[in-house]
C-alpha cells in the first residue's frame, strides 16, 4: 500500500526538512506531498529543494496565498489520488504529531476506513509543558463539539489521521464548507455519518519544536460558532437508521 502524507504548510521553513527526513526514514512505502500557501519565510522554495534531495519521494503544490486549511487539504487529497495513493495521511507540519506513530496506524488501517490519532483515549496525552488553561480549552473544545453533534469520537479536533483511499474518494468533499480548524471536525463528523469504520489510536500531542503557533483565541471562537452550522448542514445524513460504532485501540 502506497502512503502519501499531505502536509499543508505556511511558514514551516524550520520544520519541513526535518519532518520530511523523519517521514521518509520510516519502514513504509511512503511519499510526501507539500501544499504550501506561498509562505513568506521561503517554505515553498525549501520544499522544491527537497524534491531534488529525495528523488521520487516528494511532490509540491504551490498555491497563490494563504487560502485556508480546507482548500489546502482538499487540493492535496485530489493530487494524492493522481499520484497513486492507496492511503492518505493528514498531519501537522510542525512535529506536533510524532511521525513514528504512522507505522502503527498503517497496521490498523487494514481493519478500518479511517485511523484517528487521539489525545483523549487511554494512552493519549497532551504536551506536559502546556499551561492548565490551554489544556482546559482543548478538552472543552472537544467536549463542546462532541456534545452538539452527538458524536462518539473522543478526539474530534485532532489533525492526525489516516484514510483509506476508497473512503476518502467517497467523501462529499465539495460539500465540506469549513475553512479553519473546524474543517477537521467536519471531516470526521461526515465520515461518521457516512458509516465509515473509524478507529482511534492514542497519540502524544507535542507543542511545536520550532516556529510560531497558528492557533489563536479568534480561531477558537470562530470554531465554537461554526460547529452549529456543521450540525445544521448535515441534518439529512443524520437520518441514517444506524450509525457505526467507534473503535478504540489500546
Amino acid at each position: 500500500m502506497h502512503i502519501i502524507v499531505v502536509l499543508p504548510t505556511y511558514n514551516e521553513a524550520e520544520n519541513l526538512p526535518k519532518l520530511v527526513s523523519a517521514l521518509l526514514s520510516l519502514p513504509l512505502d511512503l511519499s510526501v506531498l507539500v501544499v504550501d500557501d506561498h509562505s513568506p519565510d521561503g517554505t515553498g522554495a525549501i520544499a522544491d529543494e527537497l524534491i531534488d534531495r529525495h528523488i521520487g519521494k516528494v511532490s509540491v503544490l504551490h498555491r497563490t496565498g494563504k487560502l485556508g486549511l480546507r482548500s489546502a487539504y482538499i487540493e492535496g487529497f485530489r493530487k494524492a489520488f493522481e499520484l497513486g495513493a492507496d492511503i492518505v495521511v493528514q498531519m501537522d507540519a510542525d512535529f506536533s504529531h510524532n511521525p513514528t506513530v504512522l507505522t502503527e496506524m498503517a497496521r490498523g488501517i487494514a481493519s478500518c476506513d479511517v485511523m484517528i490519532g487521539s489525545r483523549y483515549v487511554k494512552g493519549g496525552s497532551l504536551d506536559e509543558r502546556w499551561p492548565a488553561w490551554r489544556k482546559f480549552l482543548s478538552a472543552f473544545g472537544n467536549f463542546y463539539a462532541r456534545t452538539i453533534l452527538a458524536f462518539p469520537l473522543r478526539d474530534v479536533t485532532t489533525g492526525y489521521r489516516m484514510w483509506r483511499r476508497e473512503a476518502l474518494e467517497n467523501m462529499p468533499l465539495d460539500r465540506i464548507r469549513s475553512s479553519g480548524y473546524i474543517f477537521l471536525v467536519e471531516m470526521a463528523y461526515v465520515a461518521y455519518l457516512m458509516g465509515f469504520k473509524i478507529t482511534e489510536t492514542p497519540i502524544h500531542f507535542a507543542d511545536r519544536r520550532w516556529g510560531k503557533s497558528k492557533m489563536s483565541l479568534r480561531i477558537q471562537l470562530e470554531a465554537a460558532v461554526r460547529i452549529w452550522d456543521v450540525w445544521w448542514h448535515y441534518r439529512d445524513l443524520r437520518k441514517r437508521t444506524q450509525l457505526p460504532d467507534i473503535k478504540f485501540e489500546k
